[in-house]
């Protein structure tokens, strides 16, 4: 058992999709140029980290960022990484879903033919037992309303208070520990 391990959360650089607000979750949508660049400057600051994992979603502008990180070699794909799948509203803003569903957040609202927020929550709460079972601090390389919601357990609330995190494309967040409570030591480093 690892302990009181770190993680590091790394939100998969820019795609085309995140650029434009599209919900992207199960398509397989590719970095931009400008987001393999971020993959790379978050590579540049977990340089020298000694991490006893590293973890990706299956998803390939996931992976992509961990490669071009420099953790091609030492990634675990993690299916419970994977995005809040989006069902009905895949591919379309939030604006957009409004004009049939006004009002309509992804924190409070149905997802037709998509997960439940429940059910991305059990999947963030399967990756902190890993994190926690780890011998060291652990990388994660994911997705923005995943990463969101295990941030939001990692602090004890409840997945819906994930809306209060908002993650940058390409940023790095560092989750750990002041004293006995679980905290946020980073958020959208650079």
């Amino acid at each position: 058992m690892g302990g009181r391990n770190e993680a590091y959360l790394v939100r998969h650089g820019e795609t085309e999709w995140s650029r434009s607000g599209r919900h992207t979750g199960r398509s397989d949508v590719p970095l931009t140029d400008r987001g393999r660049e971020q993959a790379r400057a978050v590579g540049r600051l977990l340089a020298g980290c000694e991490l006893a994992l590293v973890l990706t979603s299956p998803l390939e502008r996931a992976r992509e960022t961990a490669r071009l990180a420099g953790f091609g070699d030492a990634v675990v794909v993690c299916d419970d990484l994977r995005e809040f799948d989006y069902g009905d509203y895949e591919g379309r803003t939030t604006a957009d879903i409004r004009r049939e569903a006004p009002g309509w957040l992804i924190w409070t609202a149905p997802v037709p033919g998509g997960e439940t927020l429940a059910r991305v929550a059990a999947r963030a709460d399967g990756v902190i037992g890993r994190i926690d079972a780890a011998s060291g601090p652990v990388a994660l390389f994911a997705h923005g309303h995943l990463l969101r919601i295990l941030i939001a357990r990692w602090c004890g609330l409840e997945a819906v208070e994930g809306r209060r995190f908002a993650l940058e494309t390409g940023a790095l967040t560092r989750l750990g520990w002041e004293h006995e409570y679980r905290t946020i030591r980073l958020l959208n480093g650079r």
